[in-house]
């Protein structure tokens, strides 16, 4: 059996001819004041013959089985049928987030080498003024404009007559699917490799997590989730909005293309859904619509959940818990966290993110930087604070060209599997429920006494003027002094600052006790992740109060 995800396409084809596969806004905004979408679409029997072209066009431009084909190509359409068509050709997509930074992203470009560029015109400009991080790349394709040399156009590619034959490359489980990037939030971005396999697997669970099936709409804020979702047949709505920079989206577009499509499944960044709940919560709107509403990538205050409860009226928020190298891992709606959850959340203990997802088994290994290998050290026992590990088909096989990382956050088995060192600390219930505690690196150790960071936290964040907090371990003379660093929703006077920081002390004694906090500073826009805009960079923070620049 050809596991080639992009196999389970042309079935598709067959069984929903006619029904709608991706629709995207035409220039990706509104055409008029009115906040009017005119939206362009393709359907599966569309979509399987564009994809099907586009792959026989890259094969015939010489683009051979194996090679890989770095994509920058705005969330729409071609997308959509692009991705399917490098999967159908047997070639490799890499993806790197744009919104990484320039520095990072043609360091991400120089490392992983690839073969060919499926871009939009301003990368192809930027290769021109950065030839070094492009110079392996001898096959280049423009999604638009004018073209020179020997560059292809996907433009000219779709004005071309549809091939009799339908291409599709035979591929093993284990074959390589594609590269996805790391962000570079905790680290430098690194190159995950994925299988067939591994998507394969990330579709029937995901399915099976949400009970998913074609008559489901989905609106994708990451686009690359929309791979998911069409090939378990349901449609995938685009929506209007830069998924790099999900912090700067447009709520009213965003709950327009909702009702529009009248969109059950939708995912995203919680800095997206945020804003949404916002304007939603300001206009008194409700999302009828909307069954699952899952934010994935930072932790989902209980605030958001709250809001939701009444926007979804016939639906439920979700916080699936994974990463890159590993999702899903577990999952949790957010009726249960607020009705079972909230007061031990409060009382910090950090964050419940649910039961492990189907075929996934969830251990806690010892804090250590160290590498681990199986049978050298003993699993924890509940209730333990540890680093989370994860084992299933989910789990990716390594970083490409970094075999020293690869080591540090694998453990293999005699049996061939890998264990993923997630470098989050957490810890199991009597439950087998898992709970996230933070960042390995954002620990604080005071005393040979580990304080995780999200516990520390999250008791702060129900006060009214709280908008963030961060507790970190900065160094003062030499010193770890454990510090709690507040970003207000608003600016505050240095009275209520006072009586601000009278209070968070009043309630670390109430919630947390034994608590190491010793100083409570203010910072008016916390630095975020570069991916979802979200995720606190308490190292970055870390750095600033002991360069003095947070006082």
């Amino acid at each position: 059996m050809n596991a080639n995800i992009a196999s389970r396409l042309p079935h598709l084809a067959k069984e929903f001819p006619a029904r709608i596969a991706v629709s995207a806004p035409i220039k990706g905004r509104p055409i008029d004041k009115k906040k009017w979408f005119i939206y362009e679409e393709l359907t599966f029997s569309e979509l399987d013959e564009r994809s099907n072209l586009f792959a026989h066009q890259l094969q015939d431009l010489g683009l051979k089985r194996g090679q890989k084909v770095l994509m920058f190509i705005r969330p729409g359409l071609d997308f959509s049928a692009m991705t399917f068509a490098v999967f159908r050709a047997g070639l490799i997509p890499v993806f790197i987030d744009p919104g990484m930074g320039r520095k990072n992203l043609l360091e991400a470009v120089a490392h992983i080498r690839p073969d060919g560029l499926i871009a939009e015109p301003e990368v192809h400009l930027m290769r021109l003024i950065f030839p070094k991080a492009f110079r392996s790349v001898k096959f280049f394709i423009t999604t638009r404009g004018p073209t020179w040399g020997e560059m292809a156009s996907l433009s000219k590619w779709r004005q071309l007559a549809t091939p009799s034959d339908s291409l599709m490359e035979e591929m093993a489980p284990e074959d390589t699917a594609a590269v996805l990037f790391t962000s570079g939030g905790t680290g430098i971005p690194k190159g995950v490799r994925y299988t067939h396999k591994i998507f394969n697997a990330q579709v029937d669970r995901l399915k099976t997590m949400f009970n998913l099936d074609e008559s489901e709409v989905d609106l994708p804020g990451f686009p690359l989730f929309s791979l998911f979702t069409i090939t378990m047949g349901m449609k995938s709505a685009i929506p209007a909005m830069n998924p790099s920079r999900p912090s700067e989206c447009n709520p009213e577009w965003l709950v327009k293309n909702i009702m529009d499509h009248k969109a059950t499944f939708v995912a995203g960044s919680p800095a997206i859904w945020k804003r949404v709940a916002d304007f939603c919560e300001l206009n008194s709107i409700t999302l009828p619509s909307v069954k699952y509403l899952v934010m994935f990538g930072a932790p989902v205050s209980l605030e958001l959940h709250e809001k939701f409860q009444s926007i979804l009226i016939n639906g439920d928020t979700y916080t699936p818990y994974g990463a890159t190298e590993c999702l899903p891992v577990s999952n949790i709606n957010g009726k249960s966290v607020l009705e079972e959850f909230a007061v031990d959340m409060n009382l910090g203990k950090g964050t419940c993110v649910g039961k492990p997802a189907p075929g996934t088994i969830i251990k806690i290994a010892p804090i250590t930087e160290d590498p681990l290998v199986e049978g050298e050290f003993e699993w924890l026992k509940v209730g333990a604070l540890g680093e989370i590990c994860v084992l299933s088909d989910t789990v990716t096989p390594e970083y490409v060209g970094m075999p020293e990382k690869t080591l540090e956050a694998k453990i293999p088995i005699i049996d061939g599997r890998l264990w993923h060192r997630m470098g989050d600390l957490g810890y199991l219930d009597t439950e087998g429920r898992l709970w996230f505690c933070g960042r390995k690196s954002h620990r604080v150790t005071i005393n040979n006494v580990v304080y995780p960071s999200v516990p520390q936290e999250n008791p702060f964040l129900k006060l009214p003027l709280v908008q963030k907090c961060a507790f970190i371990g900065p160094l003062t003379n030499g010193e770890t002094i454990a510090s709690l660093i507040i970003e207000p929703k608003r600016k505050l006077s240095s009275h209520e600052k006072n009586d601000l920081e009278i209070k968070l002390r009043d309630l670390a004694k109430r919630s947390l006790p034994g608590t190491p906090i010793r100083r409570v500073l203010f910072h008016s826009k916390f630095p975020v992740d570069v991916r979802h805009n979200i995720k606190i960079d308490r190292l970055k923070l870390k750095e600033m109060v002991e360069k003095g620049t947070i006082r």
